[in-house]
C-alpha cells in the first residue's frame, strides 16, 4: 500500500515544498494579505494560530492521511499560501486536495491552476490514485468556480457535513476527477496555464 512522503513539486511558476514550522512567519504574512482568517468559510489561521495549524497538518502526515505543502511563488520567491492532500485512502488509493488558501494578491491569478496541475499529476502519476476529490463550503462561490475551472465533476452536496472554524455547521460541495479523465484534464490545465501566463 502506498504511503505519503514529503516531496517538492515544481514547475516554472510555483514550488510546492513540504510544510514545516519554519514557515510560520511567512504564512502569517500571507494570511494577513486580505485578512483571510475573517472569511468564515476558509481554513486560513488567525494571527497567533499558524503554528498550531501547521502542527495539525504535520500530525496528519505522521498518520499517513495528509501531505501538506507551503506554496512558493517563483517570480517573487515568497511563500504565498498553503495547500495539502488529505483524506488519503491507501486501499484504493484515493485522495482529496484542499485546505488551500493564497494571499489576496495571488487569488484569481495563474497560481491556483499551476498548483492544482502539480498536485493532480502527483496524485495520478506518483500515487496512482483512482480519483481525486475536492470539497468546499456551499457559500464559497469563488472556490466552487475555481474547482469547476479545473475540469472537476460536481458530485453533490453533503448537508450539515462539518463544522467551520467558528463552530457553525457547513454544507460541503463535493467534486472529483477520476483517473481516466486525467489526460484530458491535464491538457486543459496546460492550455489554461499557457493562456494565463502569456
Amino acid at each position: 500500500m502506498p504511503s505519503l512522503a514529503p516531496a517538492i513539486l515544481q514547475d516554472d511558476h510555483v514550488q510546492l515544498e513540504p510544510l514545516g514550522l519554519h514557515h510560520v512567519s511567512e504564512l502569517e504574512a500571507a494570511a494577513a494579505d486580505g485578512q483571510l482568517w475573517n472569511l468564515w468559510f476558509t481554513s486560513a489561521p488567525a494571527p497567533g494560530e499558524t503554528a498550531a495549524y501547521i502542527q495539525k497538518a504535520l500530525d496528519g502526515l505522521a498518520a499517513n492521511i495528509m501531505l501538506p505543502f507551503a506554496v512558493r511563488e517563483k517570480s517573487s520567491n515568497e511563500i504565498v499560501g498553503t495547500t495539502r492532500f488529505y483524506d488519503f485512502d491507501p486501499a484504493l488509493p484515493r485522495i482529496a486536495i484542499g485546505y488551500t488558501w493564497y494571499a489576496k494578491r495571488w487569488q484569481k491569478s495563474h497560481l491556483n491552476t499551476a498548483c492544482k496541475r502539480l498536485l493532480l499529476k502527483h496524485a495520478f502519476e506518483a500515487l496512482d490514485c483512482v480519483a481525486v476529490e475536492f470539497h468546499t463550503d456551499r457559500f464559497n462561490q469563488d472556490s466552487q468556480r475555481a474547482i469547476e475551472r479545473l475540469g472537476a465533476h460536481r458530485d453533490g452536496m453533503l448537508r450539515a457535513h462539518k463544522r467551520r472554524p467558528d463552530g457553525t455547521l457547513r454544507d460541503t460541495v463535493c467534486y472529483s476527477i477520476i483517473a481516466s479523465e486525467w489526460p484530458d484534464v491535464q491538457r486543459w490545465l496546460d492550455m489554461r496555464l499557457a493562456r494565463l501566463t502569456a
